[in-house]
């Protein structure tokens, strides 16, 4: 198991899910994908994105305007 950190601050969207799916490519089941991201509509996307692929969404942080979104892999075939 890794911690794969992903940092899509500043990006608009759909900059951090394109940049959490290159991540998913990467990942094993097991891993968690921590994205930390500043666009607010991470939150809903990060949410969605974890229902379609049936992965675990472990937490979502805000601080300061920069948002940490915690994703456990375990649904990667």
């Amino acid at each position: 198991m890794a911690d794969i950190v992903v940092d899509s601050k500043g990006l608009a969207c759909p900059g951090p899910i394109t940049e959490l799916i290159k991540a998913y490519k990467k990942a094993k089941n097991g891993d968690r994908i921590i994205l930390y991201a500043t666009d607010p509509g991470v939150k809903a996307d990060s949410k969605a994105w974890c229902e379609r692929t049936k992965n675990k969404l472990v937490n979502i942080e805000e601080e300061n305007g920069t948002y940490k979104v915690t994703i456990e892999i375990i649904n990667k075939k």
